[in-house]
C-alpha cells in the first residue's frame, strides 16, 4: 500500500486499536507502507505504550455467553454480534443469544459452521439469525466461537454479557476455576505461561525491546553483552505481565497465580483458557 492509499479510516482504525495519537498513527502507517501489524510494531519501537492487540477486540457490540456441559468437562463461549448496544441490551436478544449457546452445548458442536447447521425447534441457527436480522434491521451473526475440553472446565460471564471466559483445569476445582476465570477477565493474559507463548511472539517482543534500547541515549556505548542481558530482563518482565501463572493474583497481589494454584491443590494446573470480549 502506498502513502497515497492510506486513508483516514486506516489511521482511525490504528488509533482505535492502539490508543496512539492521530499524527503518530499516520506516521506509523506511512513508515510501514500501510502494513497494519508493522505499524503497531513501529509505534512500540518509538517507545509508545500501545493497547495490546487481542482477537477479543474484534466485536464491537453483541452478547457473549459462556457455559459448560453437565460434568464440567467441556465449555463453550459464543458471541452473537450486532451493530448497536440498543439491541445488545435488549432482553429478547440476550435470550436469543443464550438459546444459541445452549444449542451449541446440547449438540456438542466444535465450530461456527457446525453451530449454524444446528436445528432449534425445526429451524437451523443460520436461518434463525437471518430471520432475526430481518426483524431488527441490524447485521447480526455468530462472530466468535470457542470450545475448551479438559478434566474440569470453569466458565465465567462478566459485565452484563460483554465478556466470557473458559478455563481448563487438570482436576475439578470449582472455587479455583472461578477465581482464575476472574483473573483472566481482569488481566487479559496472552498465554498460560512463558512456554505457551509462540516463538514468533517471543522473537517479535525481543526485537522490539532491542530496537527500543538501541535508540535510547543511555545505552550508547554499552557493550552488546550488557544490552542483551538487559533485554532478556525486559523480556522476563513481559512474561510476568502477559502470562497467567506469573501474574500477581488479583485477590492477593502478594502471590502469583501459580502460587495460588499450589495452595488450591498441589497438582492443580491450568491446561488452557479462552477469553472473548466485546471491544
Amino acid at each position: 500500500m502506498s502513502t497515497a492509499t492510506i486513508t483516514a479510516a486506516d489511521i482511525n482504525k490504528l488509533r482505535q486499536t492502539t490508543g496512539a495519537g492521530m499524527m503518530d498513527c499516520r506516521k506509523a502507517l506511512t513508515e510501514t507502507n500501510g502494513d497494519f501489524e508493522a505499524a503497531i510494531d513501529w509505534l512500540r519501537k518509538q517507545g509508545q505504550k500501545v493497547a495490546a492487540k487481542r482477537s477479543d477486540r474484534e466485536a464491537k457490540e453483541g452478547v457473549v455467553i459462556a457455559l459448560t456441559a453437565p460434568g464440567n468437562q467441556t465449555g463453550w463461549v459464543v458471541c452473537i454480534s450486532c451493530e448497536t448496544d440498543f439491541v445488545s441490551k435488549n432482553a429478547d436478544f440476550v435470550a436469543f443469544a443464550r438459546q444459541i449457546a445452549e444449542a451449541a452445548a446440547a449438540n456438542k458442536v466444535k465450530s461456527i459452521d457446525e453451530l449454524n447447521e444446528v436445528v432449534i425447534s425445526g429451524a437451523k441457527v443460520a436461518d434463525m439469525i437471518n430471520d432475526k436480522l430481518a426483524s431488527i434491521g441490524e447485521k447480526i451473526g455468530v462472530s466468535r466461537f470457542e470450545r475448551v475440553d479438559a478434566p474440569y472446565v470453569a466458565s465465567y460471564i462478566h459485565g452484563a454479557n460483554r465478556m466470557g471466559v473458559l478455563v481448563g483445569l487438570s482436576a475439578a476445582a470449582e472455587e479455583a476455576g472461578k477465581d482464575v476465570a476472574m483473573q483472566i477477565a481482569a488481566m487479559n493474559p496472552l498465554a498460560v505461561d512463558a512456554d505457551s507463548v509462540s516463538p514468533e511472539t517471543v522473537e517479535r517482543e525481543r526485537a522490539i525491546v532491542l530496537e527500543t534500547m538501541k535508540s535510547d541515549p543511555k545505552m550508547a556505548g554499552k557493550p552488546e553483552e550488557m544490552i542483551a542481558k538487559i533485554a532478556e530482563g525486559k523480556l522476563n518482565a513481559f512474561f510476568k505481565e502477559q502470562t497467567l501463572l506469573a501474574q500477581p493474583f488479583v485477590k492477593d497481589s502478594a502471590i502469583s497465580v501459580a502460587d495460588y494454584l499450589k495452595k488450591a491443590g498441589s497438582d492443580l494446573k491450568v491446561t488452557t483458557f479462552r477469553r472473548v470480549a466485546l471491544g
